[in-house]
This record gives structure tokens, sequence and C-alpha cells, in this order.
């Protein structure tokens, strides 16, 4: 994982970049990250994705309210409205709530082997979070690289195949 921090006023900025790579088929793999409504069933850090607005017939606009229940136990909760999407390429999304900012997922196929790469540049406005981040910021980074490696084995589950984090 690819990680930095900046600070900004109060809010803590964080930059997060997880790297998988499987053998799994591009379809398979997009489908699973795709139709994030059902991360819960397999991906368990996620406790609940609800869809408040549809979007159009390729999402764009929807709006999503993910919960997560971090290794340590905190949650957070935030909306996350589709900005773009190209098919097996890009799910792009801009955040609000306890984050806020961008999220992307990459996908890319070379040498038989699917590559998916997930970047999130986010702002905490949880108030205790903001005002503790001088000392709990190794913690926050850890929790986040947790919760992406339990979604790299949770993925390997539900495809059947091997997904390497290759951060």
């Amino acid at each position: 994982n690819d990680i930095s921090v900046v600070y900004c006023s109060m809010a803590i900025e964080y930059s997060f970049t997880t790297k998988w790579k499987t053998p799994a088929p591009l379809d398979d793999v997009w489908e699973a990250i795709r139709l994030s409504l059902e991360w819960p069933l397999w991906w368990k850090d996620f406790i609940s994705v609800t869809e408040s607005i549809p979007g159009d017939v390729n999402g764009i606009g929807s709006i999503r309210t993910y919960t997560l229940k971090s290794p340590t136990k905190y949650k957070l909760t935030f909306d996350l409205l589709l900005t773009h999407r190209i098919d097996r390429k890009l799910l792009k999304g801009t955040a609000n709530g306890d984050l806020t900012g961008t999220g992307e997922w990459h996908f890319d196929v070379k040498d038989g082997f699917t590559f998916i790469e997930c970047r999130w540049n986010v702002s905490t406005t949880k108030g205790w979070m903001n005002l503790l981040a001088f000392m709990l910021q190794p913690a926050f980074k850890y929790n986040h690289r947790l919760v992406m490696k339990n979604g790299a084995r949770s993925l390997e589950k539900r495809l059947g195949v091997k997904v390497t984090d290759i951060s």
C-alpha cells in the first residue's frame, strides 16, 4: 500500500493505493467490485451497502451508503456518488460522510492476469478522529490495510482463485 498523509486545517487528508493481481477473468472481477450492494455478503468489514438513488442505466449519479466496521471496531459511514464508469476499466465516485473525497477502482489485464487498483483520497470528518489523528494516524493506516487485505482474501474466496496484494 502506498500511503501518504497531508495536514489540512482541522481535517486530515489520507491517500491510499492498494493493488491486487489475480488470474480471475476481468469480467468476474469487474462484476464483484461493481456490484457493491453485495459486498456485505462476502467482504466481512462491510456491515451494509444500500442505494438511495439508482442513477442512470450505467449507475452514474447513483448514491450508495457504505457502512463498515474497521478491524479495531470503529464504524465509518459515507455516501458515494458514482461520477465515472468505463466498463471493465474504471469506477470513480465522490464520498461524503465520515470520509469526504474521492475513491476509484481501476481494472486492467496483462499477461493473463487481472490487475485491480483501488485509490482513496479522503479526509476524515469525525471530530474524535481529527482531534486524535496526531496519535492515531498509524492505527488508521493499519486499519485501512487490514480492510483491504480482508477484501483481497474475501474476493479470493468469492472468485475461487488467488488474489495477491502487490501494493
